[in-house]
Order: structure tokens, then sequence, then C-alpha cells
């Protein structure tokens, strides 16, 4: 899989990270994949609900630590 943009909006607070997430949605392509790297913890409920209800889905999301990472695709 290859990644079109990152988006690394670690130290931000919510709602930041899913705000610039939802922000950076519409320049995606179709079957462009974004990569998001933040690392606040109510992100792994907000960022994946925002992005299904703009037609977009999560690929994949991994923790490794404090950081999360979300890979996801204009469909």
């Amino acid at each position: 899989m290859e990644i079109t943009y990152t988006l690394d909006i670690q130290g931000e607070a919510c709602p930041m990270p899913a705000l610039a997430t939802v922000e950076v949605l519409p320049q995606l392509k179709k079957g462009e994949v974004l990569e998001v790297l933040c690392d606040c913890p109510q992100s792994i409920h907000s960022i994946p609900n925002d992005v299904k209800n703009r037609g977009c889905r999560v690929l994949e999301i991994d923790q490794d630590g404090p950081t999360l990472r979300f890979l996801i695709q204009k469909i």
C-alpha cells in the first residue's frame, strides 16, 4: 500500500486531530491513502467515526506507545 499523504498532528489535544483530519479528506482523490499520526487518546474513536461519515474508510489503526497511526483511504 502506498501512502499518498502524511498528517503528523502529535502533541495536539482533541478535537484538533479529528478536525485536521476532516479538513484534509476533501483534498484526497479516490484511492489515495492518508496516514494520520497523533497522540490524543480520544482520537481512537473520533477519527474513525468522522472518516466513515465522509466517504472514506479506515484501513488500519496501529498504536505504538502513545502514538496512534491511522491509514485512511478515499473511496
